[in-house]
């Protein structure tokens, strides 16, 4: 199929794209509330595929009179802090969900021009990874700062190429999953005749 796709796109500085803005402004360690009415998203939560749990993510009360930035649909989160630099798409966003402040929330300003998991799968990509690795700060431990991320290239092909490139990318992880339970599977069935056998 790839030898078919014929490329014809735009290139664009990510913040022409997109609004960027890190997570909520908490001082210090996110604070535990038992019950609390807002949900925190912090590192810990995310793969590059999105949430890890919805139901996992730690719960707290905000402060201040200003309405938080509340995590929407389709928005991107961005790991700007850590071993790995990496975007996150949020399919279906928990509701008073906010992020902590180590993350960017990038939401796309026209999804109709770039579909936000197209943007999500490109910035993981070795292109803009490597941009962002030779751009942030640390070597083990990275940190990407806000305009450094602004400037990042993104292309913009067709929206038919994007949607061939997102659903390429969620076969591709279904298999992988699907490869992974197998191999888990086939390793029980080992050890329970390692058992049976050498016991």
């Amino acid at each position: 199929m790839s030898s078919n796709l014929r490329i014809m796109a735009n290139d664009a500085l990510l913040n022409e794209i997109a609004d960027v803005r890190l997570g909520h402004p908490f001082r210090g360690a996110v604070p535990q509330v038992e019950g609390g009415s807002a949900r925190v998203v912090q590192i810990r939560d995310l793969s590059r595929h999105g949430l890890r749990d919805c139901d996992a993510l730690l719960r707290t009360e905000l402060e201040g009179r200003k309405d938080p930035d509340w995590l929407k649909d389709e928005d991107v989160l961005f790991v700007a802090k850590g071993s790995n630099a990496y975007a996150a798409p949020v399919l279906r966003a928990p509701e008073r969900t906010v992020c902590s402040q180590h993350i960017y929330v990038v939401r796309v300003k026209e999804p109709g021009y770039v579909l936000p998991a197209f943007l999500a799968w490109q910035l993981n990509q070795p292109p803009a990874q490597r941009y962002l690795r030779q751009s942030a700060e640390g070597s083990h431990q990275l940190s990407v700062r806000r305009s450094v991320l602004d400037a990042t290239q993104i292309r913009i092909p067709p929206l038919e190429q994007q949607r061939v490139v997102v659903d390429l990318e969620r076969l591709a992880r279904a298999e992988r999953e699907a490869m992974q339970s197998l191999i888990k599977n086939r390793e029980m069935e080992l050890a329970i005749l390692a058992e049976r056998l050498l016991a």
